[in-house]
């Protein structure tokens, strides 16, 4: 098998991850549409006590969207889950078009991230910005050389 580099493999495990992420976060926005009006009558019947802050500030929120952005929210989680996995798995075998993908979308990224950190910092907004910075940093500077089939004369 072949070794990859640490930095390559930490990106692998890092998309990876976030495709994990974002693909249970597109079941859990089907499911809750799904149910939406069994959530909506919990939300009505639920006591919430103090440890419970986190539930009552989720339900309000999901509660709060339209039935129509929770699918189109869980549409787009789900394509950007399918992308991503796809990133990892091309980076993985070291394929150029995912070095090409990935500083694409990493990059597109970049603008509104500064955008929201101006808006107001907060550690995980900064955690995320410097993260994408590492990854784009990384292979941008170890983008892969061009393959070149050496011709005898």
């Amino acid at each position: 098998m072949k070794k990859r580099p640490l930095g390559l493999v930490a990106i692998v495990l890092y998309k990876s991850f976030a495709a994990l992420l974002l693909m249970v976060t597109s079941i859990a926005l089907l499911l809750t549409l799904k149910n939406y009006q069994t959530l909506e009558a919990f939300s009505e019947n639920y006591v919430l006590e103090g440890k419970s802050m986190i539930i009552n500030w989720l339900l309000k929120k999901v509660i709060n969207l339209n039935p129509r952005t929770l699918a189109f929210s869980s549409i787009g989680t789900g394509i950007y889950a399918i992308v991503t996995t796809i990133e990892a798995i091309g980076l993985w075998y070291e394929k150029r078009w995912a070095h090409v993908l990935v500083l694409g979308l990493v990059g597109i990224s970049i603008p509104p991230e500064i955008y929201e950190l101006i808006q107001g910092i907060s550690p995980i907004k900064m955690f995320i910005f410097v993260l994408n910075l590492a990854v784009f940093g990384y292979l941008f500077r170890n983008f892969p050389k061009h393959q070149t089939t050496a011709r005898s004369h």
